[in-house]
């Protein structure tokens, strides 16, 4: 069941994402559009049946490299389609999707031999403001990288293909920084709650990703502050953006990537 629900799935975010290529390509925002959204959603619910089934295990909560990998695309996609009911972001599905479909496979037929664990309200309670927490900053990354291109293309007039799809310059940044202070509080929460709830935080095997965290956590404080009191935009909140982004990448799928696929431990 697990293997037919996650191909399904799968194949509605393929098709999904070649009927928004189509759309972006002949320039109509309207063609296709409730299609592109039905099987997006078909997927997304899909996806979380699948998730749902590979984290919980006889023994407890798998939360290993890959099935972690899938719960946060799923996040992902959830908070996509949401917010494009509001905003023009449909073209987000174009990356979104794939990615969805990839972590989804990859977590179903990829197994690390990580051993699941039972763990307590309060240790589940960080975890999940911790993956939403990456999922929105995931988001606000490609919505820089996505500000950083229009601003370009705008600048040498070429504003045809997506550029064209895009909201406004100004309503991007304004964007951009919704993503990043909503996930700045999850993360935030995120860290306190550990600090609460983990027996060690300094242990072994999660020194490293503390550190990482907490850097990142500074990162995207100090990109909120000169946004605040400096007034910065473009391209400053776009380094910023995608350094705390990297930081955060390497403390959440760093350390499980050395420890499970390659230490084995």
């Amino acid at each position: 069941m697990l293997i037919t629900t996650t191909l399904i799935a799968a194949l509605c975010y393929i098709v999904a994402t070649a009927l928004q290529w189509r759309r972006l390509s002949a320039g109509n925002e309207d063609q296709l559009r409730l299609p592109i959204r039905l099987l997006g959603l078909t997927g997304f619910m899909l996806q979380g049946y699948s998730v749902y089934i590979l984290l919980h295990q006889p023994g407890g909560i798998d939360l290993s490299f890959f099935p972690v990998g899938a719960l946060i695309a799923w996040g992902v996609v959830g908070m996509v389609l949401t917010s494009s009911l509001r905003q023009r972001l449909d073209n987000l599905f174009i990356g979104v999707f794939p990615l969805a479909a990839l972590t989804m496979i990859l977590a179903a037929f990829v197994h690390t031999g990580a051993t699941p664990k039972p763990y307590s309200g309060g240790l589940v309670a960080h975890i999940l403001l911790s993956l939403l927490a990456y999922s929105l900053f995931t988001i606000a990354t490609v919505q820089a990288v996505l500000l950083s291109r229009q601003e370009v293309a705008l600048k040498q007039h070429h504003t045809r293909g997506l550029v064209a799809s895009l909201p406004p310059l100004q309503m991007m940044e304004r964007l951009l920084f919704e993503s990043l202070w909503a996930g700045f509080l999850l993360l935030s929460a995120a860290l306190i709650t550990g600090f609460l709830f983990v027996d060690d935080l300094f242990a072994q095997h999660l020194m490293h990703k503390t550190l990482l965290s907490l850097t990142a956590w500074v990162v995207y404080a100090v990109l909120l502050a000169g946004r605040h009191f400096l007034g910065w935009r473009s391209r400053t909140a776009v380094r910023w953006t995608l350094g705390g982004f990297v930081l955060l990448m390497l403390a959440f799928f760093g350390s499980k990537l050395v420890l499970e696929l390659l230490l084995k431990a």
